[in-house]
C-alpha cells in the first residue's frame, strides 16, 4: 500500500509528467528520497540517472489520487463553499482518505465533473461512463429547466470570477431551492424567498438536481 507520502510523489510526478512537457522529473526536486526509493521498490516508479519516471503501476496509482484531489476540491469549492485559501490543504487530506466508494458517490452527486475548480481536468473512470447518461438526467444546467420545473443548485460551474461574485452575494450557493418562473428573454428563478433575473450565459453556468 502506498503511503500518504508516497501518494504526494506520485501526484507531482503525474502533474510533471503526463500533463507536463517532461518524461522524467530530477530526483532532487522531489525530495523524499527514501520515499521514492521505496515507491522504487514497489514498482511505481523507475530511478535513472537521478532522475525518476512512473511505471505503468505507478502511472495508475497517481490518476486514482490526482482524481481524489481534484473531485475533493470540487466537493469543498462547489458543496461546502469552501474557500480558496482553505481548500488546497484540506483537498489534500481528503485525498488520502476518500474510499473508492464514497469517491463514487461525490462523483455521482457532482454530476462527473470534468475540471477542479482551477480548470485542471479530472480523469475519468468507469463510473463516469457508465453514469453520464443518468447524471444528465438528475443534474442539469439551469438554462435546461422549463418554465414551472424545480431543483435544487449543486455546483456552479464557471471560469468568470464576476459571474460566480455576483451569483454568490445573490444567495446562489448549492443547497438552494430553485423554480423557473421565466425562461425568455432572461432566465427568472425563485431561489428560496427571492426571484432573480439573469442571462442564459450565467444560467449555463448554474446546476442543478431535480427535486
Amino acid at each position: 500500500m502506498v503511503t500518504n507520502a508516497g501518494q504526494e510523489i506520485l501526484e507531482k510526478l503525474w502533474i510533471d509528467t503526463v500533463e507536463g512537457e517532461n518524461e522524467f522529473v530530477e530526483l532532487k526536486k522531489l525530495g523524499r528520497e527514501g520515499t521514492i526509493n521505496r515507491l522504487a521498490k514497489s514498482e511505481h516508479v523507475v530511478i535513472s540517472d537521478n532522475r525518476v519516471k512512473l511505471t505503468p503501476k505507478g502511472n495508475r496509482e497517481a490518476k486514482k489520487v490526482i482524481r481524489r484531489h481534484r473531485l475533493a476540491e470540487r466537493l469543498l469549492h462547489d458543496v461546502l463553499d469552501v474557500g480558496v485559501d482553505d481548500m488546497e490543504s484540506a483537498a489534500c487530506k481528503f485525498e488520502h482518505i476518500i474510499s473508492e466508494d464514497v469517491e463514487e458517490s461525490i462523483c455521482t452527486l457532482l454530476g462527473h465533473p470534468r475540471e477542479c475548480p482551477h480548470g485542471k481536468p479530472i480523469p475519468p473512470i468507469r463510473c463516469c461512463k457508465e453514469g453520464k447518461e443518468i447524471a444528465e438526467k438528475i443534474v442539469t444546467s439551469l438554462s435546461k429547466l422549463r418554465k414551472g420545473q424545480q431543483g435544487k443548485i449543486v455546483y456552479i460551474l464557471t471560469k468568470n470570477h464576476k459571474n460566480l461574485q455576483k451569483l454568490l452575494a445573490m444567495g446562489i450557493l448549492p443547497g438552494v431551492p430553485v423554480e423557473v418562473i421565466q425562461t425568455y428573454p432572461s432566465y427568472v428563478f425563485q431561489a428560496g424567498q427571492t426571484q432573480i433575473a439573469i442571462d442564459k450565459e450565467i444560467a449555463d453556468d448554474i446546476f442543478v438536481r431535480f427535486v
